[in-house]
Formats: structure tokens, C-alpha cells, sequence
């Protein structure tokens, strides 16, 4: 297995300050399915990280290929949307976890 880091580009630089109730709808569905990912353990982390006047999601995804983390990325709800947003999608050549996340 490999892991991948994922860095989600929002549409616009305020976002989710200035989110309208489409984009909202779209984010409820955009953290259940990064929930099941977790649950599924192939998300190792996932969430926002806010910077400057705006934020970017991030996720650290454990999978084989970098074609699984590009479909993972593909297939999420916000992306399906057609909303404007877009992932990067980053090898990771290594993780240090800590010991009890590591099992």
C-alpha cells in the first residue's frame, strides 16, 4: 500500500465563508462519504485547514496506486457536484504515526 495526500482547491478564495446552500448540501454529503473512508480505513486523516481568509481540505489516503487516490478524489460528492472544486493529489513516499494509529 501507498499513501497518498490529497489537498482539496475550493472555487473561490472566501470559501466556506461565503458557501450558498447548494455548496452546504454538497459538503454534508462531501464529509459522510470521507466518514466511510475512515470507517473503512483507507482515510487516515481528514478536515479543513483554514488559511488566510478562506480554507482547502485535506485528506492522507492509504491505497494501492496513485489511480485509486485519483479515483477516490473523483468520486466525492463535492467533486460529482460540479461545483467548482478540484483536487491535488500528492504521493506520500512515507508516514510516521503515531504507535496507536500505526496498527
Amino acid at each position: 500500500m501507498a499513501y497518498f495526500h490529497l489537498k482539496l482547491v475550493p472555487p473561490r478564495p472566501r470559501f466556506p465563508h461565503d458557501a450558498n446552500e447548494l455548496e452546504k448540501a454538497a459538503f454534508d454529503r462531501h464529509a459522510a462519504y470521507w466518514r466511510e473512508k475512515a470507517a473503512a480505513r483507507t482515510a487516515i486523516a481528514v478536515g479543513p485547514v483554514f488559511e488566510g481568509e478562506g480554507a482547502w481540505g485535506m485528506a492522507v489516503v492509504e491505497v494501492a496506486t496513485f489511480a485509486e487516490a485519483e479515483a477516490l478524489a473523483g468520486e466525492d460528492p463535492v467533486i460529482r457536484a460540479g461545483l467548482g472544486f478540484r483536487f491535488d493529489v500528492s504521493p506520500m513516499p512515507s508516514l510516521i504515526l503515531r504507535p496507536d494509529l500505526a496498527g
